[in-house]
């Protein structure tokens, strides 16, 4: 069975349920193969992992004056 691209749209909105595991069988396989090729896509869902690993764990960081103003602006502008 081929599988069937998905765009670089798509995975971001499912990334979140990727990362949960509540995505079918073959959605997860679709972006497996898309996360083999394209690099931004990889980047994307390793920063999702690395911030989820850091919201779990439970400590509290602080962030330099402004830093959520920047990060507001920089998700913003995509």
């Amino acid at each position: 069975m081929a599988i069937i691209e998905i765009s670089c749209a798509e995975v971001w909105h499912e990334i979140s349920n990727y990362l949960d595991g509540e995505i079918s069988a073959e959605l997860r396989e679709r972006m497996a193969a898309h996360f083999k090729v394209c690099a931004n896509c990889t980047a994307v869902l390793e920063g999702t992992q690395n911030v989820v690993g850091l919201v779990g764990d439970g400590r509290v960081f602080q962030v330099p004056e402004g830093f959520s103003e920047r990060l507001y602006k920089k998700i913003f502008t995509r």
